[in-house]
């Protein structure tokens, strides 16, 4: 799904069938300081031991599915529904732990911040194959 010049657009076209191998990461609008990106996943979890620790803020909501969310400074993985949004500071180290492999699990995730990047990038860079 491109990102729309102007207009309208639908956060719920172009999806991938349910049980891609890859997440799909879609930039939706980009801003200095800010970066608005879709994720969908469809069973990825961050790879073993690796953990997101980014330099800007990441407000995330998912719109759909299920996850399982885990901080680093947290004794036990938080449980996300659709609905459920959560603001995650900048450098709180943080993993996905599941997603449901049976659905699509649709992420909204906003970076904020000078060095908003988005998140394709830096799994990308860290040889990861979810977020």
């Amino acid at each position: 799904m491109p990102p729309p010049d102007s207009g309208v657009a639908n956060l719920f076209a172009g999806l991938p069938p349910t049980g891609e191998a890859e997440e799909q990461f879609v930039q939706l609008l980009q801003r200095p300081g800010l970066l608005i990106e879709r994720i969908v996943s469809s069973g990825q979890a961050s790879p073993p031991g690796f953990w997101y620790e980014q330099p800007q803020g990441e407000w995330v909501l998912l719109l759909q599915g299920e996850a399982l969310l885990r901080f680093a400074d947290e004794a036990d993985a938080r449980r996300l529904h659709a609905g459920d949004w959560l603001d995650i500071a900048a450098h709180r180290r943080h993993r996905v732990e599941w997603t449901a492999p049976d659905r699509l699990t649709i992420w909204l995730a906003v970076f904020y911040g000078e060095e908003a990047a988005p998140l394709a990038a830096a799994a990308a860079a860290a040889g990861a194959q979810g977020s």
